[in-house]
């Protein structure tokens, strides 16, 4: 069984970064930014005030993802063209150009799209069916953030699916599934300990560059304009975040799958 060492994959991950800064930053600009500042532009978030009851903010949300569904839609898949771009970048030794990058990312995304539905297939029903049972003994949403809690499991199973498919070009969703599966046996619990505290440092970051930056706006300008900047830095520290989330998901792949062909070899 492989164990993923967190810091030697931080360390990688960083690594990753820093050598393809160049092809990254254009890869995110394009991918990342841009759709941010659009979906800022044509589909602005729903905005709760003070005194807003918690019907209301249902009902403004209903009304938000009623009307904008089908381009955040196109938004999503840009954002996966975009991962399965980087993690080309990031994984293939032979260095391949932003265009090659490109290309290999786009002709992946069927491929993982199909792979991400039949995981939501397979856990959904299970999901809805455990929710209906624990609320019969405890209130709904403590019996939510169980089902939440329980479902962070095949979603660490299944993390390394994206860099499965951008490394090894396996356009099967199935085969893809099991190799994520079998490089992830054993790491659930410290891929989870992992993301969760490289999540955790980036919101926290996030929130204190959001708190200046917002303090600052108040002072400089206001109404739309102010709006704007402040969505432009937002998506600015949103992209640079999901750069380094990919380089976790590429360093991670990179650790385990050497390992796993390590002990394959070992055992032949």
């Amino acid at each position: 069984m492989t164990k993923l060492d967190s810091s030697a994959a931080w360390a990688s991950a960083a690594g990753m970064v820093a050598a393809n800064r160049d092809v990254l930053l254009a890869i995110a600009g394009v991918f990342f930014l841009l759709p941010s500042l659009a979906a800022a532009v044509f589909v602005p978030a729903p905005v709760f005030v003070t005194g807003m009851s918690e019907r209301q903010m249902l009902e403004a949300l209903q009304r938000y993802y009623a009307s904008s569904l089908p381009v955040l839609v196109v938004l999503s898949i840009v954002s996966m063209a975009g991962m399965l771009t980087m993690l080309v970048a990031m994984l293939d030794t032979a260095r391949p150009t932003i265009g090659q990058a490109i290309g290999r990312g786009l002709r992946a995304i069927p491929s993982y799209i199909g792979a991400q539905l039949m995981i939501a297939l397979a856990v959904l029903p299970f999901a809805m069916i455990l929710v209906a049972v624990l609320a019969q003994g405890i209130a709904e949403r403590f019996a939510a953030a169980i089902v939440f809690a329980a479902g962070l499991y095949p979603i660490m199973r299944t993390m390394l699916v994206g860099p499965v498919m951008a490394h090894m070009r396996e356009h099967s969703p199935i085969s893809a599934i099991r190799a994520s599966f079998r490089l992830t046996r054993g790491n659930a619990g410290r891929l989870l300990t992992f993301i969760g505290l490289a999540t955790f440092v980036f919101l926290v970051v996030y929130g204190l560059i959001m708190m200046l930056v917002g303090f600052v706006l108040v002072l400089a300008t206001a109404g739309e304009p102010q709006r704007l900047i402040g969505e432009a830095i937002a998506g600015v520290l949103q992209a640079i975040g999901y750069t380094y989330f990919v380089a976790i998901l590429a360093a991670v792949y990179g650790q385990l799958s050497a390992q796993d062909r390590e002990m394959r070899s070992t055992f032949d």
